[in-house]
Protein backbone atom coordinates (compact mmCIF):
# COMPACT_ATOMS: atom_id res chain seq x y z
CA UNK A 1 0.00 0.00 0.00
CA UNK A 2 1.59 3.74 -1.06
CA UNK A 3 2.92 5.65 2.10
CA UNK A 4 0.53 8.64 2.15
CA UNK A 5 0.85 11.86 4.12
CA UNK A 6 -0.07 11.65 7.58
CA UNK A 7 -2.64 14.54 9.39
CA UNK A 8 -1.07 14.34 13.09
CA UNK A 9 1.05 11.67 12.93
CA UNK A 10 2.57 9.58 16.40
CA UNK A 11 5.14 7.72 16.62
CA UNK A 12 5.69 4.11 18.60
CA UNK A 13 8.41 1.83 18.74
CA UNK A 14 9.01 -1.71 19.51
CA UNK A 15 12.50 -2.82 21.01
CA UNK A 16 13.61 -6.54 20.26
CA UNK A 17 15.55 -8.23 22.29
CA UNK A 18 18.71 -9.11 19.78
CA UNK A 19 18.93 -9.41 16.71
CA UNK A 20 17.98 -12.91 15.98
CA UNK A 21 14.13 -12.03 17.18
CA UNK A 22 14.07 -9.35 14.60
CA UNK A 23 14.78 -11.71 11.91
CA UNK A 24 11.92 -14.38 13.55
CA UNK A 25 9.17 -11.11 13.53
CA UNK A 26 10.84 -9.41 10.18
CA UNK A 27 11.32 -12.61 8.68
CA UNK A 28 14.06 -13.38 6.12
CA UNK A 29 14.96 -10.37 3.76
CA UNK A 30 12.55 -8.45 5.71
CA UNK A 31 9.43 -11.00 3.98
CA UNK A 32 6.90 -10.26 7.17
CA UNK A 33 8.11 -6.65 7.28
CA UNK A 34 7.39 -6.10 3.67
CA UNK A 35 3.78 -7.85 4.08
CA UNK A 36 3.12 -4.72 6.70
CA UNK A 37 4.12 -2.41 4.96
CA UNK A 38 2.02 -3.48 1.96
CA UNK A 39 -1.32 -3.50 4.20
CA UNK A 40 -0.68 -0.29 5.99
CA UNK A 41 -0.23 3.22 5.24
CA UNK A 42 2.04 3.74 8.18
CA UNK A 43 5.71 3.90 7.71
CA UNK A 44 6.86 1.28 9.18
CA UNK A 45 10.88 1.45 9.24
CA UNK A 46 13.69 -0.91 10.94
CA UNK A 47 16.18 1.02 13.08
CA UNK A 48 19.15 -1.40 14.51
CA UNK A 49 16.66 -4.05 16.57
CA UNK A 50 14.07 -1.57 16.85
CA UNK A 51 11.01 -1.36 14.81
CA UNK A 52 9.37 2.48 14.21
CA UNK A 53 5.63 3.26 13.13
CA UNK A 54 4.44 6.28 12.23
CA UNK A 55 1.41 7.17 11.58
CA UNK A 56 -2.50 8.00 12.70
CA UNK A 57 -3.14 6.71 15.97
CA UNK A 58 -5.90 4.03 15.22
CA UNK A 59 -3.53 2.02 12.58
CA UNK A 60 -0.33 2.62 14.78
CA UNK A 61 -2.09 0.91 17.91
CA UNK A 62 -3.08 -1.99 15.28
CA UNK A 63 0.55 -2.10 13.76
CA UNK A 64 1.63 -2.26 17.54
CA UNK A 65 -0.86 -5.00 18.19
CA UNK A 66 -0.05 -7.51 16.19
CA UNK A 67 3.56 -7.46 16.22
CA UNK A 68 3.40 -7.94 20.13
CA UNK A 69 1.60 -10.55 19.73
CA UNK A 70 3.95 -12.06 17.54
CA UNK A 71 6.44 -11.42 19.78
CA UNK A 72 4.57 -13.09 22.25
CA UNK A 73 4.24 -15.97 19.97
CA UNK A 74 7.81 -16.05 19.33
CA UNK A 75 8.68 -15.27 22.79
CA UNK A 76 6.64 -19.03 23.70
CA UNK A 77 9.35 -20.46 21.75
CA UNK A 78 7.56 -20.94 18.60
CA UNK A 79 8.74 -20.03 14.97
CA UNK A 80 7.17 -17.25 13.11
CA UNK A 81 5.79 -18.38 9.72
CA UNK A 82 3.28 -16.38 6.87
CA UNK A 83 0.36 -17.83 8.02
CA UNK A 84 0.64 -16.50 11.26
CA UNK A 85 1.45 -12.96 10.31
CA UNK A 86 -1.10 -12.80 7.19
CA UNK A 87 -3.69 -14.43 10.31
CA UNK A 88 -2.77 -12.03 12.71
CA UNK A 89 -3.28 -9.36 10.05
CA UNK A 90 -6.63 -10.51 9.15
CA UNK A 91 -7.28 -10.47 12.65
CA UNK A 92 -6.22 -6.70 13.62
CA UNK A 93 -7.71 -5.57 10.53
CA UNK A 94 -11.31 -7.41 11.25
CA UNK A 95 -10.80 -5.53 14.96
CA UNK A 96 -10.57 -9.08 16.41
CA UNK A 97 -6.99 -8.25 17.45
CA UNK A 98 -8.04 -9.19 21.21
CA UNK A 99 -8.48 -12.52 20.42
CA UNK A 100 -4.86 -13.17 19.29
CA UNK A 101 -3.44 -13.63 22.66
CA UNK A 102 -5.54 -16.10 23.93
CA UNK A 103 -4.92 -17.73 21.09
CA UNK A 104 -1.41 -17.59 21.36
CA UNK A 105 -1.16 -18.49 25.14
CA UNK A 106 -2.94 -21.91 24.21
CA UNK A 107 -0.77 -24.74 24.05
CA UNK A 108 -2.19 -28.83 24.21
CA UNK A 109 1.30 -30.20 24.52
CA UNK A 110 5.35 -30.45 23.32
CA UNK A 111 5.79 -33.02 20.92
CA UNK A 112 8.87 -35.38 21.20
CA UNK A 113 10.81 -33.24 19.27
CA UNK A 114 10.28 -30.55 22.02
CA UNK A 115 7.76 -28.47 20.12
CA UNK A 116 5.04 -26.59 21.10
CA UNK A 117 1.17 -28.12 19.08
CA UNK A 118 -0.60 -25.11 19.55
CA UNK A 119 -4.08 -23.65 17.75
CA UNK A 120 -3.19 -21.78 14.65
CA UNK A 121 -6.58 -20.03 14.19
CA UNK A 122 -9.74 -18.94 16.22
CA UNK A 123 -11.55 -22.04 14.62
CA UNK A 124 -8.84 -24.26 16.23
CA UNK A 125 -9.13 -22.89 19.20
CA UNK A 126 -12.70 -23.13 19.34
CA UNK A 127 -12.36 -26.87 18.36
CA UNK A 128 -9.89 -27.30 21.31
CA UNK A 129 -12.30 -26.12 23.62
CA UNK A 130 -15.00 -28.38 22.29
CA UNK A 131 -13.44 -31.35 22.67
CA UNK A 132 -11.95 -30.14 26.32
CA UNK A 133 -15.40 -29.95 27.46
CA UNK A 134 -18.13 -32.06 25.43
CA UNK A 135 -18.09 -35.87 25.43
CA UNK A 136 -17.88 -36.20 21.51
CA UNK A 137 -17.16 -33.51 19.06
CA UNK A 138 -17.44 -33.46 15.52
CA UNK A 139 -15.03 -31.65 13.31
CA UNK A 140 -15.75 -31.19 9.99
CA UNK A 141 -14.07 -29.18 6.99
CA UNK A 142 -11.13 -29.02 4.24
CA UNK A 143 -8.37 -30.48 4.19
CA UNK A 144 -5.00 -28.50 5.88
CA UNK A 145 -7.25 -27.30 8.70
CA UNK A 146 -5.58 -29.14 11.33
CA UNK A 147 -8.93 -31.25 12.28
CA UNK A 148 -7.13 -34.79 12.67
CA UNK A 149 -3.63 -33.62 14.37
CA UNK A 150 -5.18 -31.12 16.84
CA UNK A 151 -7.36 -34.22 17.86
CA UNK A 152 -4.68 -36.79 17.58
CA UNK A 153 -2.33 -33.98 20.18
CA UNK A 154 -5.50 -33.99 22.46
CA UNK A 155 -5.70 -37.68 22.67
CA UNK A 156 -1.71 -37.58 23.69
CA UNK A 157 -2.24 -34.63 26.36
CA UNK A 158 -5.05 -37.06 27.89
CA UNK A 159 -3.28 -39.84 27.92
CA UNK A 160 -0.44 -38.50 29.40
CA UNK A 161 -2.33 -36.69 32.28
CA UNK A 162 -4.10 -40.31 32.88
CA UNK A 163 -7.40 -38.66 31.80
CA UNK A 164 -7.83 -41.59 30.05
CA UNK A 165 -5.96 -45.00 29.92
CA UNK A 166 -5.69 -45.76 25.57
CA UNK A 167 -5.98 -44.16 22.55
CA UNK A 168 -8.30 -45.69 19.69
CA UNK A 169 -8.04 -44.13 16.34
CA UNK A 170 -9.91 -45.43 13.54
CA UNK A 171 -11.10 -44.88 9.98
CA UNK A 172 -13.46 -46.29 7.56
CA UNK A 173 -11.46 -48.12 4.61
CA UNK A 174 -13.59 -46.86 1.93
CA UNK A 175 -11.89 -47.60 -1.63
CA UNK A 176 -11.02 -44.13 -3.29
CA UNK A 177 -10.92 -45.90 -7.10
CA UNK A 178 -8.61 -48.12 -6.01
CA UNK A 179 -9.44 -51.99 -5.28
CA UNK A 180 -9.39 -53.16 -1.36
CA UNK A 181 -8.69 -57.00 -2.87
CA UNK A 182 -6.31 -56.00 -5.29
CA UNK A 183 -3.62 -54.87 -2.60
CA UNK A 184 -0.80 -57.65 -1.46
CA UNK A 185 -1.30 -58.62 1.91
CA UNK A 186 -3.87 -60.10 4.65
CA UNK A 187 -7.13 -57.53 5.96
CA UNK A 188 -4.72 -55.74 8.15
CA UNK A 189 -2.11 -54.99 5.31
CA UNK A 190 -4.50 -54.01 3.26
CA UNK A 191 -6.33 -51.33 5.24
CA UNK A 192 -3.06 -49.99 6.54
CA UNK A 193 -2.46 -47.64 3.78
CA UNK A 194 -5.89 -45.87 4.63
CA UNK A 195 -4.46 -45.47 8.59
CA UNK A 196 -1.24 -44.08 7.55
CA UNK A 197 -2.46 -40.50 7.93
CA UNK A 198 -2.94 -41.29 12.07
CA UNK A 199 0.26 -43.06 12.15
CA UNK A 200 2.17 -39.80 10.79
CA UNK A 201 0.20 -37.73 13.43
CA UNK A 202 1.32 -39.85 16.12
CA UNK A 203 4.51 -40.49 14.94
CA UNK A 204 5.18 -36.98 15.15
CA UNK A 205 3.72 -36.02 18.18
CA UNK A 206 4.91 -39.10 20.64
CA UNK A 207 7.30 -40.29 18.84
CA UNK A 208 8.07 -43.55 16.86
CA UNK A 209 9.34 -45.46 19.82
CA UNK A 210 6.78 -44.48 21.79
CA UNK A 211 3.79 -45.08 19.55
CA UNK A 212 5.47 -48.68 18.96
CA UNK A 213 5.76 -49.20 23.03
CA UNK A 214 2.21 -48.51 23.27
CA UNK A 215 0.45 -50.18 20.72
CA UNK A 216 2.84 -53.48 22.08
CA UNK A 217 1.21 -52.65 25.06
CA UNK A 218 -2.58 -51.92 23.63
CA UNK A 219 -2.26 -48.54 25.09
CA UNK A 220 -2.64 -46.88 21.44
CA UNK A 221 -4.51 -49.12 18.87
CA UNK A 222 -5.08 -47.96 15.33
CA UNK A 223 -7.69 -50.27 13.57
CA UNK A 224 -10.45 -49.87 10.50
CA UNK A 225 -13.77 -49.08 11.74
CA UNK A 226 -15.06 -52.25 11.16
CA UNK A 227 -13.05 -53.74 14.24
CA UNK A 228 -15.35 -51.49 16.42
CA UNK A 229 -18.50 -53.58 16.19
CA UNK A 230 -19.77 -54.86 19.55
CA UNK A 231 -17.48 -53.69 21.29
CA UNK A 232 -18.25 -51.05 24.36
CA UNK A 233 -15.08 -48.34 24.86
CA UNK A 234 -14.75 -47.29 28.22
CA UNK A 235 -11.95 -44.74 29.67
CA UNK A 236 -10.70 -44.31 26.36
CA UNK A 237 -9.73 -41.02 23.63
CA UNK A 238 -11.55 -42.33 20.39
CA UNK A 239 -10.91 -40.63 17.59
CA UNK A 240 -13.10 -41.59 13.87
CA UNK A 241 -10.78 -39.80 10.91
CA UNK A 242 -12.20 -39.47 7.34
CA UNK A 243 -16.01 -39.74 8.88
CA UNK A 244 -17.18 -38.66 6.08
CA UNK A 245 -17.03 -42.02 4.52
CA UNK A 246 -19.07 -44.03 7.04
CA UNK A 247 -22.48 -45.26 6.00
CA UNK A 248 -25.57 -44.15 8.10
CA UNK A 249 -25.79 -47.29 10.07
CA UNK A 250 -21.98 -47.68 10.24
CA UNK A 251 -22.16 -44.42 12.14
CA UNK A 252 -24.27 -45.05 14.54
CA UNK A 253 -22.74 -48.10 15.47
CA UNK A 254 -19.70 -46.38 15.96
CA UNK A 255 -21.62 -43.51 18.08
CA UNK A 256 -22.64 -46.02 20.32
CA UNK A 257 -19.42 -47.35 20.94
CA UNK A 258 -18.86 -44.82 24.22
CA UNK A 259 -18.52 -45.54 27.25
CA UNK A 260 -17.65 -44.14 30.87
CA UNK A 261 -14.81 -42.06 31.13
CA UNK A 262 -14.00 -41.65 27.40
CA UNK A 263 -14.25 -38.71 24.70
CA UNK A 264 -14.77 -39.12 20.90
CA UNK A 265 -13.54 -37.19 18.16
CA UNK A 266 -14.88 -37.80 14.74
CA UNK A 267 -13.02 -35.71 11.42
CA UNK A 268 -14.05 -35.46 7.79
CA UNK A 269 -14.74 -33.41 4.87
CA UNK A 270 -18.11 -33.62 3.39
CA UNK A 271 -16.71 -32.31 -0.16
CA UNK A 272 -14.52 -35.60 0.03
CA UNK A 273 -16.97 -38.65 -0.06
CA UNK A 274 -15.91 -41.53 -1.67
CA UNK A 275 -19.32 -43.83 -0.84
CA UNK A 276 -21.02 -45.57 -3.51
CA UNK A 277 -23.48 -43.03 -5.52
CA UNK A 278 -27.08 -42.32 -3.82
CA UNK A 279 -25.31 -43.65 -0.23
CA UNK A 280 -25.73 -41.60 2.03
CA UNK A 281 -22.84 -40.45 4.00
CA UNK A 282 -23.32 -41.22 8.05
CA UNK A 283 -21.43 -38.07 8.98
CA UNK A 284 -23.52 -35.37 7.09
CA UNK A 285 -26.60 -37.36 8.47
CA UNK A 286 -25.38 -36.92 12.14
CA UNK A 287 -24.51 -33.75 11.93
CA UNK A 288 -27.96 -32.92 11.25
CA UNK A 289 -29.27 -35.10 13.83
CA UNK A 290 -27.16 -34.49 16.65
CA UNK A 291 -26.69 -30.72 16.60
CA UNK A 292 -27.95 -28.91 19.92
CA UNK A 293 -27.62 -32.47 21.78
CA UNK A 294 -26.20 -31.88 24.96
CA UNK A 295 -22.74 -33.17 25.39
CA UNK A 296 -22.32 -32.67 21.47
CA UNK A 297 -20.75 -30.38 19.97
CA UNK A 298 -19.78 -29.28 16.01
CA UNK A 299 -16.92 -27.19 14.96
CA UNK A 300 -17.15 -26.35 11.40
CA UNK A 301 -14.06 -25.34 9.29
CA UNK A 302 -13.52 -22.93 7.02
CA UNK A 303 -10.55 -21.81 4.42
CA UNK A 304 -9.33 -19.14 6.69
CA UNK A 305 -8.06 -22.38 9.22
CA UNK A 306 -6.18 -23.73 6.48
CA UNK A 307 -2.93 -24.00 7.50
CA UNK A 308 -1.23 -25.42 4.78
CA UNK A 309 0.31 -23.74 1.79
CA UNK A 310 -1.29 -20.96 1.08
CA UNK A 311 -2.42 -21.87 -2.40
CA UNK A 312 -4.55 -24.88 -0.90
CA UNK A 313 -6.74 -22.28 0.71
CA UNK A 314 -6.68 -20.75 -3.09
CA UNK A 315 -7.16 -24.27 -4.17
CA UNK A 316 -10.09 -24.88 -1.69
CA UNK A 317 -12.01 -21.48 -2.41
CA UNK A 318 -12.19 -22.05 -6.49
CA UNK A 319 -13.46 -25.47 -6.19
CA UNK A 320 -16.23 -24.01 -3.49
CA UNK A 321 -17.08 -21.73 -5.89
CA UNK A 322 -17.06 -23.60 -9.06
CA UNK A 323 -19.60 -26.23 -7.04
CA UNK A 324 -21.33 -23.89 -5.83
CA UNK A 325 -22.33 -22.47 -9.51
CA UNK A 326 -23.06 -25.70 -10.45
Amino acid sequence: MPQEEINNPIERRIDFADHQEALSILGRNDEYLQILQENFSSQITTRGDQLVLLGETAEVDQIYQLVSELLFLHRGGNFITVHDVKYSLGMVKASNGDKLHALYADTVLVTSRGRSVKPKTWGQLGYLEFIRHHEITFGIGPAGTGKTYLAVAMAAQALKTKKVEKIILSRPAVEAGEKLGFLPGDLQEKVDPYLRPLYDALYDILGSDTVQKFMTKNIIEVAPLAYMRGRTLEDAFIILDEAQNTTVPQMKMFLTRLGFGSKMVITGDLTQIDLPKGQRSGLAQACTILKGVKGIAVTEFGETDVVRHEVVARIIRAYEEFENHQ
